[in-house]
């Protein structure tokens, strides 16, 4: 036994003694963990571009910022830093992928035309890497999005070609499903909006909520695919007006029982969807939640420990929901190595939820269902405290990656023998 392996044990028996005394079981904490998938983004890789063509297809309000060498140019090169992330991260995790990223073998194909066959190396690759997918239509980046609207266009040509690649996807979402033996979150959101201020907010919601029901018009089997939709505050080019508003998709999703969608950049900066899980899990089949950062507006950096993250962590498990919450990320960061990028946020998600399962939850509900709020307040300070890294630490080992700041070593060998030779 090597003296880091010895010294995390030591490390976790000592850390277990005290979380035992105010009435937790890492162990139990750690097994729940375990059991946790978070589906990684794979637009994260490289910048956001996609696959359709050999510059890419990003733009029309989805922006990565940053030049730092080594983004994925392909899709073996993207699959391959997939890997490495994956390698760095404790348990097992599926993949988010988004229409653009299909394999067309050079070939041109339009977004109305896409099918399973365009998905099949992906599906490949992930029956071997014993993952599930989740999978998302790409409503931006593409001239048929130029007026800035999708599905709410007042135009009915753009609104038919917009409907058939929805329809299109969920097929490609029920077609991993199947395939993989694990349910597919397929999720929709478009950037439809107004820049300046609009006078008719109605119609584009009505053609909206009548494009969606085109769209999710044949029934598929949740045991395949499961629809999820994503609503936003604002975003560049419509920061006046969003025709899927969290109101509009909230009620859409309620009453059609739709998975709905919270990302934790698509409200006010001074909201946090912690307290939209429990406002919302009772009334709707799921809940997909994007884990992102917002830096004054929807920025989509990297995501860290803060105060939301450890919030939206408690909430998930406090809810006793997890079965029905699906946690995949959406940030992307173009400023630093990408697989670092992917490999800190999915770690911090995870960390957040390993804080909230090392919380004594029952003995905290017992002080504010008795009124005793100086105990729950006490005990939430005092939680803060207690040696949660150590249990954090044990957890890479078990699960064999590599603990604290040693999984940057491995980062920084990969990208000396494999993202510096990539053509800038």
């Amino acid at each position: 036994m090597s003296f880091m392996t010895t010294s995390v044990s030591q490390n976790y028996e000592a850390a277990r003694e005290r979380f035992a005394a105010v009435g937790v079981d890492t162990d139990n904490a750690l097994q729940q963990l375990a059991e946790i998938s978070i589906s990684m983004h794979c637009w994260q890789g490289d910048d956001v571009g996609g696959f359709e063509s050999s510059k890419g297809t990003s733009g029309g309000g989805i922006l990565a910022t940053g030049n730092y060498p080594g983004k994925a140019t392909n899709l073996d090169e993207l699959r391959k830093d997939l890997e490495k992330a994956y390698s760095l991260i404790p348990g097992s995790h599926r993949l988010n992928l988004h229409a653009m990223y299909l394999d067309n073998g050079g070939k041109s194909v339009d977004r109305d035309e896409v099918d399973s066959s365009h998905f099949a190396s992906w599906k490949d690759w992930a029956k071997a890497l014993k993952i599930g997918v989740d999978f998302n239509p790409s409503f931006f980046a593409h001239p048929m999005a130029d007026s800035g609207f999708t599905l709410a266009s007042n135009d009915s040509k753009v609104r038919d070609y917009w409907i058939e690649h929805g329809r299109r996807c969920r097929e490609i979402g029920a077609f991993f499903g199947r395939e993989l033996g694990k349910p597919c979150v397929t999720n929709v959101w478009i950037p439809d909006g107004f820049k300046d201020t609009p006078v008719d907010r109605l119609s584009p919601r009505r053609r909206l909520a009548q494009s969606l029901d085109a769209i999710f018009e044949k029934e598929i089997d949740p045991k395949h695919n499961l629809d999820a939709v994503e609503c936003k505050l604002f975003g560049i080019g419509s920061e006046s007006y969003v025709v899927g508003s969290h109101e509009f998709y909230l009620s859409y999703a309620i009453k059609n029982q739709k998975v709905l969608c919270l990302d934790a950049g698509h409200f006010h900066p001074t909201e946090t969807i912690a307290d939209k899980v429990s406002s919302v899990i009772d009334s709707v089949p799921g809940i997909l939640l994007h884990v992102s950062r917002g830096v004054r507006w929807d920025s989509d950096h990297v995501v860290t420990l803060n105060d939301e993250l450890t919030a939206i962590g408690e909430e998930l498990v406090r809810s006793g929901s997890l079965d029905r919450i699906h946690i995949g990320l959406d940030f992307f960061d173009a400023s630093i190595n990408r697989i670092a990028a992917w490999t800190i946020g999915t770690r911090n998600t995870l960390k957040s939820l390993l804080r909230a399962m090392l919380q004594p939850t029952d003995t905290l509900r017992e002080f504010e269902a008795k009124g005793d709020y100086t105990s729950r307040l006490t005990m939430q300070e005092e939680l803060k405290t207690l040696p949660w890294g150590a249990v954090w630490e044990y957890h890479c080992e078990k699960q064999g990656v590599p603990g604290s700041l040693e999984y940057l070593k491995d980062i920084r060998s990969y990208e000396e023998s494999v993202l510096s030779k990539r053509p800038v």
